[in-house]
């Protein structure tokens, strides 16, 4: 089992900043990646960006440029740095952790984040 603690959300107004942190716990192997995702309301949950333990990301087009996920695997947490927020970006972000030995998924309960105009 793996436990996921998420931090960081908020309001902010477009153009602004914010980090989110997630630190998992618990049954944490060495071969994972970790990653964010995100649900606004009436949509579909999508994909963020994602880090491998190696350091191999993937992001999304709508936020290349402006987010960068980044990883400290001695403490298990991952970082998604946001910057030039857009209203657009609104939603509930959850962390996700990804096991590769036998695929996997586990979730964070999810911070809200919200830009306003």
């Amino acid at each position: 089992q793996v436990h996921l603690v998420e931090s960081g959300g908020g309001l902010v107004q477009a153009g602004g900043s914010l980090r989110l942190s997630c630190a998992a716990s618990g049954s944490v192997g060495s071969i994972n990646a970790m990653g964010w995702y995100r649900q606004a309301p009436g949509k579909q949950r999508e994909l963020v960006a994602v880090i491998t333990r190696g350091g191999n990301t993937n992001y999304a087009d709508s936020v290349k440029g402006r987010f960068t996920i980044s990883r400290d695997n001695a403490k298990n947490t991952v970082y998604l740095q946001m910057n030039s927020l857009r209203p657009e970006d609104t939603a509930v972000y959850y962390c996700n952790y990804h096991r590769m030995t036998t695929p996997y998924d586990y979730w964070g309960q999810g911070t809200q984040v919200t830009v306003s105009t």
